[in-house]
């Protein structure tokens, strides 16, 4: 540096100097201008490197929160779809001509996303456990990238995110093998990740790749935007439940509904058994469609060139069981019936029914009080669960599980609050006219056949029905709407029969059984002729049945309750579809459109 000072002023000794005109004072030290150069070249380099760290700085704010705030994607993730999906098959085919295998066999994960977030979420910021090494798997979601030497991903799996930060100074590829390798890993890719545990500077829990590998490829653009329950577009609802994959990829809400559906399922299951109750399977095809009231679905035996039906209850099955010493017995499946699709309708759809040797319709409505009211509070950790039934843009109503329930007598509450006077003989002429009338008084729809039980039912309907928010038994049916209910003890022309009702949709459905053959014959050919009156979903004879009861079936309590209702009620969903993983659908004749909802 002293050298580049002296070239540029040269020694002051070779400078001419003028020795006539010399002050006589004594001489300013030599060199002394050269000094106080030197000292202002310093300073002029401490405020330029000062300048150049503040700029330094500043780039470097600007561009972590450009990161934040603009998270940057692979520039093919904004191409059209099919020319994407056509990009990844031309990669996908580069590799296998290369000799590399895109979809590996195995890949070993010492825990799930969920088990690593719990053990290591504890983690101080910006520590890094770089002695302890973890192998996780699961969907990227999420890719932003600043530089060809640092990528982020969020990490899906198991209903829980992490965060991946593939910094090429941990991994064991080279930097031109990291880049490369990073820059073809795409959103929706199952990626499999050797690493270490960390946390961020800024806090979050992440891991730190050594080495990564895909594990299968996604071809498809991978939808933005997230669609959730209660959506107004019914065009995104509607490819939400005909692509459920990826509403599950994008939605984990969703994950969590069918997750408490199979907690249902499972505490119904103990709750059976651990009352000695024995868990079965009956046929799903039968010759005749019984043990219920609806339309069923045909189809046809090649072999025997036969007609068959597919269920619409296991009731007779189960009963007939019960004949055969087998006191206390459940299924859980799935039950099938050709009627309209709405919020609350399916036409496939699963229940649970159970049948108790010596026991009524008061030990069912008990039972049902201790399953459902426990499950409750197991589940939620309570009594009383919030329900958007006006819809999510409006406020929940409570809905309250605490034992014991409302009881209300169907007939005496129907007179109570509509002011009727309903005829005793409930078979006759004279109630079907008077039902009808009051169905046209009271303005309550009821398209033919207007047989005395279908009248009935809608004006339980709109009368009853309509006041059952909080759990309530609707009790002591008629006889012409209970054909496999024992009539009641003490009531002429009811039955010992049970409905449950939650936020005014059926839940359960019980009775003390009908247990004598002859009655049973005669309340099947009571059905017939409300069949013969074009009533498609009255109930044909079951001649099988019916012998099985004359070998002798003890006093049983039956019970049956749908599974997928009471799931809406406990996930606040307010279609069935939402809690069916595949609902029934219309055809359509496009494909699903690919990478947006």
């Amino acid at each position: 540096m002293e050298g580049s000072i002296e070239q540029q002023s040269g020694p002051v000794s070779d400078r001419p100097v003028d020795t006539s005109s010399a002050p006589t004072t004594p001489a300013e030290p030599e060199g002394l201008s050269k000094n106080a150069r030197k000292k202002e070249l310093k300073n002029k380099q401490k405020e330029e490197e000062r300048r150049r760290k503040e700029e330094e700085k500043e780039k470097s704010a600007a561009m972590t929160k450009s990161q934040v705030q603009k998270p940057l994607v692979a520039d093919d993730d904004d191409i059209d779809p099919t020319q994407y999906f056509e990009n990844r098959l031309k990669a996908l085919a580069a590799q296998k001509t290369a000799g590399e295998n895109p979809y590996p066999h195995k890949f070993f994960v010492s825990m799930a996303v969920a088990e690593y977030a719990e053990k290591y979420g504890a983690l101080e910021s910006g520590q890094h456990l770089e002695d302890v090494e973890i192998s996780l798997a699961g969907r990227i979601m999420s890719k932003r990238s600043s530089s060809s030497k640092l990528f982020f991903y969020d990490l899906h799996g198991d209903g829980a995110k992490v965060q991946v930060m593939a910094d090429a100074r941990h991994a064991v590829m080279d930097e031109a093998e990291f880049s490369r390798f990073h820059s073809g890993v795409k959103r929706g890719d199952i990626v499999g990740i050797v690493g270490f545990p960390g946390k961020s500077k800024r806090g979050e829990l992440s891991v730190f790749p050594k080495s990564c590998i895909v594990l299968s490829h996604c071809l498809h653009m991978m939808p933005r935007q997230k669609v959730v329950p209660g959506s107004d577009n019914t065009t995104k609802k509607e490819t939400r439940y005909r692509q459920r994959y990826l509403d599950l990829m994008l939605n984990v809400d969703i994950q969590q509904i069918f997750k408490t559906r199979a907690k249902i399922v499972s505490y119904i299951r103990r709750f059976l058994d651990r009352l000695d109750f024995l868990e079965v399977e009956t046929p799903m095809m039968n010759m005749i469609a019984g043990g219920a009231a609806a339309r069923p679905f045909v189809t046809h035996h090649n072999e025997l060139n036969m007609k068959l039906y597919m269920r619409i209850a296991p009731e007779l099955y189960l009963k007939e069981l019960v004949v055969g010493g087998l006191n206390r017995v459940y299924e859980i499946g799935k039950q099938f019936r050709n009627e309209g699709v709405d919020l609350t309708h399916n036409p496939e759809f699963t229940t649970c029914e159970f049948y108790m040797a010596f026991a009524d319709y008061n030990d069912l409505m008990d039972i049902t009080e201790k399953m459902l009211s426990s499950m409750v509070k197991e589940l939620t950790g309570g009594y009383k669960v919030e329900y958007h039934a006006s819809g999510y843009q409006n406020e929940p109503i409570e809905i309250d599980f605490t034992p014991p329930f409302r009881r209300i007598d169907m007939i005496e509450e129907l007179e109570r609050i509509a002011n009727l006077s309903i005829p005793k003989d409930l078979s006759g002429d004279e109630a079907n006219k008077y039902l009808a009338d009051a169905c046209v008084r009271f303005d309550v729809k009821c398209p033919p056949p207007q047989t005395t039980a279908r009248l009935l039912d809608k004006l339980v309907g709109h009368f009853l029905e309509e006041t059952c928010l909080n759990p309530t038994f609707i009790i002591n049916h008629p006889e012409i709407m209970s054909p496999l209910a024992k009539w009641h003890r003490s009531k002429p022309s009811l039955t010992e029969r049970f409905e449950l009702f939650v936020n005014k949709h059926e839940l359960c459905n019980a009775y003390t059984e009908l247990n004598d053959p002859v009655v049973q014959r005669q309340r099947f050919a009571d059905q017939l002729k409300d069949r013969q009156s074009g009533d498609d979903e009255a109930m044909a004879l079951d001649e099988t049945f019916c012998t099985s009861l004359e070998y002798g079936l003890p006093p049983t309590g039956g019970w049956g309750m749908g599974i997928d209702r009471l799931t809406m009620v406990l996930t606040d969903s307010l279609n069935i579809k939402e809690v069916l993983l595949f609902p029934y659908m219309k055809p359509v004749d496009e494909p699903p459109t690919k990478g947006t909802w």
